[in-house]
């Protein structure tokens, strides 16, 4: 299902809308949240600095009265807007500086952290120490709360004034995020499906009608040209791919003319050839080799059945071009004259054997060399009596036992004389 191009490309743009969303949703939530705690102890600081018109001096000069957690309370109700104060999820807590019990506030104390807070802490060792610089506002946008303690102290008294804030603002307003994020999930994941199919058509299609040329090609069919439809890549592809078949086509051409010619070269020759693989398997065999070795020699035939005996095969194989081994061998009354050589360096290549009948040749020379035989028995009988009498005439003439005819010798000197 995954292995088309239509699936594969729609599931790259659904991965990224959702990727795209999931990080956008991430970001505004987190931003949100950093917004609400900046505001919140922006508020908090703009209220109790120490520029803001005497106010903390007011409080602590409240403190000081019989009654401070009362009037401390008067102040904040009239800072109230400015420190946010919604009575809902925002209060304000004025606690006892020495025991953090509860004294007055804009909410019942079950509103307080069942726990004490790290900022509430921090108030209380402030009154401890007697040090009202120390403030506890520190933030943790991972807790589920915003608060804020102010250590307030004043002619004994001290107070420590707590603003909670439980983020369900801030909650609410991220659910509302999360449904719009989600809506534009769906919403985005449609149109990213109907661009991924109207962008997959585009591309497939040209893709789909070179594979069918390929196809086409692979068969045999070289006349069909592709149309170019485009100048982009896939345009510059499908052009390539038309001179690439035509180049194809030229070449397999001139390899079967080759071809042709070697087989009408191999069918007519009076040599006999016999290629092998390399695997010593029969390749080719022409008809004059089978007509040397007087025998057929059927598709499957190896090297070692036919001349396995002559000359080993993978040293035949080792041979290094242009060097060549030669091997004789008997086939019934004939002599055979072996030439073999590899016709290729690399693995996929082969030996080649060429057969020379020299049976012919082999009679011709006994035929000279009996020839020569008789000629030199024929010429030696004669030669041997002329040596005899040769001989037998120089030890005459030394001797006086041998005189010549007189009617020859007289016959003779009258011939010179006239």
């Amino acid at each position: 299902m995954f292995r088309s191009l239509h699936m594969k490309l729609m599931l790259i743009l659904l991965l990224l809308i959702t990727s795209l969303m999931a990080v956008v949703g991430a970001f505004l939530t987190t931003s949100v949240s950093s917004f609400y705690i900046d505001t919140f102890y922006e508020q908090i600081s703009a209220v109790f600095s120490d520029d803001s018109d005497g106010y903390v001096s007011t409080l602590r000069a409240r403190a000081a009265e019989p009654d401070g957690a009362a009037g401390i309370k008067e102040m904040l109700e009239g800072r109230a807007g400015s420190l946010g104060i919604d009575y809902r999820t925002r209060n304000y807590f004025i606690l006892d500086g020495q025991s953090g019990t509860y004294l007055d506030g804009s909410a019942e104390a079950s509103e307080l952290p069942r726990e004490q807070t790290a900022n509430l802490l921090t108030a209380r060792n402030a009154v401890a120490q007697g040090d009202s610089t120390l403030v506890g506002d520190r933030s943790d946008i991972t807790a589920d709360y915003m608060d804020a303690a102010i250590p307030i102290m004043g002619g004994g008294n001290a107070y420590i004034i707590y603003i909670l804030d439980n983020k369900d603002t801030v909650t609410d307003l991220n659910s509302q995020l999360f449904l719009i994020i989600m809506q534009a999930l769906v919403i985005g994941l449609l149109i990213s499906v109907l661009l991924s199919f109207l962008l997959s058509k585009t591309m497939v299609g040209p893709i789909e009608k070179l594979t069918a040329g390929a196809e086409r090609v692979a068969a045999g069919d070289f006349d069909s040209q592709l149309p170019v439809e485009s100048t982009d890549e896939i345009g510059i592809l499908t052009g390539t791919f038309n001179e690439m078949a035509d180049v194809l086509q030229a070449t397999l051409a001139a390899v079967e003319n080759e071809r042709n010619k070697l087989d009408t070269l191999f069918l007519h020759m009076t040599d006999g050839v016999v290629a092998f693989d390399h695997d010593s398997l029969l390749i080719h065999c022409n008809p004059a080799a089978t007509n040397m070795l007087h025998r057929s020699v059927p598709e499957g035939t190896t090297y070692d059945t036919l001349f396995g005996q002559v000359y080993p095969f993978q040293e035949t194989l080792a041979l290094q071009r242009p060097n060549y081994a030669e091997a004789e061998m008997e086939v019934g009354d004939r002599t055979l004259e072996l030439f073999l050589a590899p016709f290729s360096d690399q693995a996929s290549g082969g030996v080649l054997v060429v057969l020379h009948d020299v049976t012919e040749q082999h009679r011709n020379e006994e035929r000279r060399k009996e020839f020569v035989a008789n000629v030199s028995h024929e010429l030696r009988t004669p030669l041997t009596n002329v040596r005899s009498y040769a001989e037998t005439l120089r030890d005459a003439e030394g001797t006086s036992l041998w005189r010549p005819p007189t009617a020859f010798w007289t016959s003779s000197s009258r011939r010179r004389t006239a």
